[in-house]
């Protein structure tokens, strides 16, 4: 009986052993290989800002980005610049921050995404490089709930603040051939030219069914096949984002010169 006890407790004692080097061996692992992973989420994010503007040419991402892309933070409230380091700031973490961010009421958070950061990056692009002081394009970072993801995504618009560049959806889990064609170029490309405000500065973008949309029109776009509410939560993201909760008081400050007056 004693012996039995002993093989075990001797069993026992081997697995807790081999449970507590894997512990330690995988927690080391994270921890040093985090600034890579760091490192490589940056360089995408970098990656699909320059996609969303057509300055991405396969050249050295981050050197392309440094040349081309100036960060700069925005009160999403007031619509101006924040005097803020841009590089320290943790946007995906503000977002639900409580000190960082507000909860919306339902009526407003037409992108079902119930908090919103208090202050936002936005990409301010130029294609004679930053020295230049020419903008031309700025990016957007916008995010609203499809089926079932929250889809993340860049918009990129002309230095008018209004007229579409381009879109760029990175992340979300919608269903494959479905919903996860909004990172289909053919898709997205219906989107540059159009307008995202009416002339009265109100939301405008119409994404309806599709084959109805009319090409001539500055604001519709046709939606995704079978993915009606994937095409509902982009069309909501748009609403949202292009509203007095999202970016429109930036915007409109855009459209009065706030480019030109940094």
């Amino acid at each position: 009986m004693s012996s039995n006890n002993e093989s075990i407790g001797k069993t026992f004692f081997v697995v807790i052993g081999l449970c507590l080097i894997c512990a330690i061996f995988v927690s080391t692992a994270a921890v040093g290989l985090r600034p890579m992973q760091n490192e490589n989420k940056l360089l995408d994010a970098q990656k699909n800002i320059l996609a969303a503007v057509g300055m991405l040419d396969g050249a050295d991402v981050k050197a392309q980005f440094e040349k081309h892309v100036q960060i700069r933070l925005v009160d999403l409230d007031t619509g101006e610049f924040v005097d803020q380091d841009p590089l320290t700031y943790d946007y995906r973490k503000m977002m639900k921050d409580p000190a960082g961010s507000i909860s919306l009421d339902e009526k407003d958070d037409q992108a079902k995404i119930k908090t919103r950061a208090k202050i936002a990056p936005v990409y301010l692009a130029y294609a004679e490089g930053v020295a230049s002081k020419n903008v031309t394009s700025l990016v957007l970072p916008v995010h609203g709930y499809g089926l079932w993801s929250t889809m993340h995504g860049f918009l990129a618009l002309d230095k008018d603040g209004n007229t579409i560049k381009g879109l760029n959806y990175y992340e979300h889990g919608e269903t494959p051939g479905l919903g996860a064609e909004i990172q289909n170029p053919k898709w997205v490309a219906q989107f540059v030219g159009k307008k995202l405000m009416d002339d009265a500065g109100n939301p405008a973008i119409k994404i309806l069914k599709p084959g109805n949309a009319d090409a001539t029109s500055a604001h519709q776009v046709d939606g995704l096949s079978g993915a009606t509410i994937t095409s509902n939560g982009v069309q909501n993201t748009f609403a949202f984002w292009s509203g007095a909760k999202g970016f429109a008081p930036f915007l409109t400050k855009v459209r009065q010169g706030a480019l030109n007056n940094g």
